[in-house]
């Protein structure tokens, strides 16, 4: 006789909800967690605010290869479900330029209500569990942690995570379980990451924020493109403008090194460059001297950046250089800055409909250990959500 009809690996996101949701079913649930408490990258989401959906949720801000799985799965529990189901539990939402938080702004109420709702439930949780092997036995399966403590049960649900964030637990250290039963690892790369660039711009400007376009550049082809804020740093760039299109640059050079790839962007997105070229030369015939003609077009620091354009009195270089610079990407940031992982478990070896293993009944993957990575806006919570609902259904 098993110990439990249901062990779920990991206390983030998914593997809480999956929990529940094994519970909700009748299953004797152990949620199994390496750290001493659940739920840290929940509240390390949204800057703390936990932005844990989006109004508008499909499949389409996913990456490709998984848009089919998101779509099956968002199908049984897709936003208005996920909205219900933190209202049962007494969580209020409200939205915000399209992003769904918790009324008090605070991820902790989030982790609170979930917390509540595994005790109510009676879902027996084991904290400062570390997995070390999974064994197959007869119908159901052996859960070995690092104290050897053996735990036996009929069905397994992964929730360990990506690489993101390993100071926080995920670490990718629960892919090793679905290779052991011949599960294909597509590579992981960080997502939502700063890039690392080395320009003359970047060491003057370092700090300095401003809206702009940016695009993503991969052997001269442009891929993809955001607007948002650009933060300049001593290696490169950051900002929300450089995470939303960080993922396709970070797959080219960490999977495929050999790739070139660059940044272009606008820092003055608000004026043409016929506007742009107007207003300089109608300071200049104002006697303003060239090296102040970007005040108020640009911050200061510009001045500094951009000097020798400016004694030169070169229009045409100084509009190019802030409407068209070309920053060559050398790579990105690690895993300890990078917001998600793209990456994970082939999405093609799971069933459709339930997350189970197509190559292991009983064994079920839910959240960010699958090669599912949404767009920043709440879409990889929703998913973390979603997954973790269906796969503790178990169907």
């Amino acid at each position: 006789m098993s110990d439990y009809e249901t062990v779920v690996i990991g206390g983030g996101a998914a593997g809480i909800v999956a929990a529940i949701s094994a519970k909700r079913k009748g299953a004797g649930v152990l949620l199994c967690e390496k750290n001493p408490s659940l739920g840290r990258k929940i509240l390390a989401s949204g800057s703390g605010r936990c932005n844990l959906l989006n109004k508008d949720l499909s499949e389409k801000y996913y990456n490709a290869g998984a848009k089919i799985l998101v779509k099956s799965i968002f199908a049984k529990f897709g936003r208005e479900r996920i909205k219900e189901f933190f209202k049962e539990l007494g969580l209020e939402l409200y939205a915000e330029e399209g992003r769904i938080f918790p009324i008090t702004n605070q991820a902790a109420s989030v982790l609170r209500v979930l917390e509540i709702e595994l005790k109510r439930s009676s879902v027996a949780v084991e904290f400062n569990f570390e997995v070390v092997d999974i064994k197959a036995s007869g119908n159901g399966f052996t859960v070995v942690s690092k104290s050897r403590k053996n735990i036996s049960c009929n069905k397994i649900i992964i929730t360990g995570g990506g690489k993101s964030y390993p100071a926080l637990g995920s670490d990718g250290s629960c892919y090793r379980f679905a290779r052991q039963f011949g599960h294909t690892i597509i590579e992981p790369v960080p997502s939502a990451v700063p890039i690392v660039a080395k320009d003359r711009l970047c060491h003057f400007l370092q700090g300095q924020k401003i809206f702009a376009n940016a695009k993503g550049v991969i052997e001269g082809k442009v891929i993809n493109e955001a607007g948002g804020e650009v933060l300049f740093t001593k290696y490169g760039l950051s900002g929300t403008a450089i995470l939303d299109i960080s993922r396709d640059l970070s797959v080219a050079l960490n999977r495929h090194p050999k790739k070139e790839a660059s940044l272009l962007v606008d820092m003055a997105p608000s004026i043409t460059k016929d506007e742009f070229k107007k207003e300089l030369t109608r300071k200049l015939n104002r006697g303003i001297p060239c090296e102040d003609t970007l005040t108020g077009i640009l911050p200061n620091k510009f001045k500094l950046a951009m000097e020798d354009l400016l004694k030169q009195k070169d229009l045409n270089g100084i509009i190019n250089s802030a409407k068209e610079k070309i920053f060559k990407v050398l790579g990105t940031r690690g895993w300890n800055e990078a917001e998600f992982t793209s990456g994970g478990i082939a999405v093609n070896e799971v069933k459709e409909s339930t997350l189970e293993s197509k190559l292991k009944k009983g064994l079920y993957f839910a959240g960010e250990i699958l090669d599912v990575d949404g767009e920043r806006g709440g879409y990889n919570l929703a998913w973390a959500w979603a997954s973790g609902f269906v796969a503790g259904l178990m169907q």
